[in-house]
């Protein structure tokens, strides 16, 4: 399968927030990060980083993914794209990512995503980072040195 197709798959997973399909798409020691965070705070593996997406997708009452320019050396996938979040309580956020991901035999094996992070916070509701803060934090994997 081109890598294209790969990452493409996996967007709409995600988009559809369909946790199971989207971990198909990664290989088992995939490393995800928000790259406004840094390395020290991301996920690794399938699992984790379905953790770490749960945190901010799954509270809000709508999400999608909006496809943009792709480009690929034929190994790594630079994807431009934005989301739209839609909170319960009436906030929304038009988010824009430039995502970067690599893949390697049918699996995504690095995803770096860079997007600003202030555009969330001054959209999202008053208790999205109270809300952050105290959730499960189990995924947390330091890829320092190795992204």
């Amino acid at each position: 399968m081109p890598v294209e197709k790969v990452v493409e798959g996996m967007w709409a997973a995600l988009s559809a927030r369909d946790w199971e399909q989207l971990k198909t798409f990664l290989s088992w020691d995939c490393i995800y990060l928000d790259m406004p965070v840094g390395p020290a705070a991301a996920a690794r593996g399938p699992d984790d980083i379905v953790k770490r997406l749960k945190i901010g997708l799954e509270p809000l009452a709508s999400y999608e993914n909006f496809p943009g320019l792709m480009v690929s050396n034929g190994t790594d996938v630079m994807y431009e794209h934005h989301e739209e979040w839609h909170w319960a309580t009436g906030e929304s956020a038009v988010l824009q990512f430039v995502s970067v991901h690599r893949v390697a035999d049918g699996k995504i094996t690095l995803w770096k995503d860079y997007w600003d992070m202030g555009a969330l916070a001054n959209h999202a509701p008053p208790t999205w980072m109270e809300d952050f803060a105290t959730a499960d934090m189990s995924w947390v994997f330091d890829a320092t040195g190795l992204v």
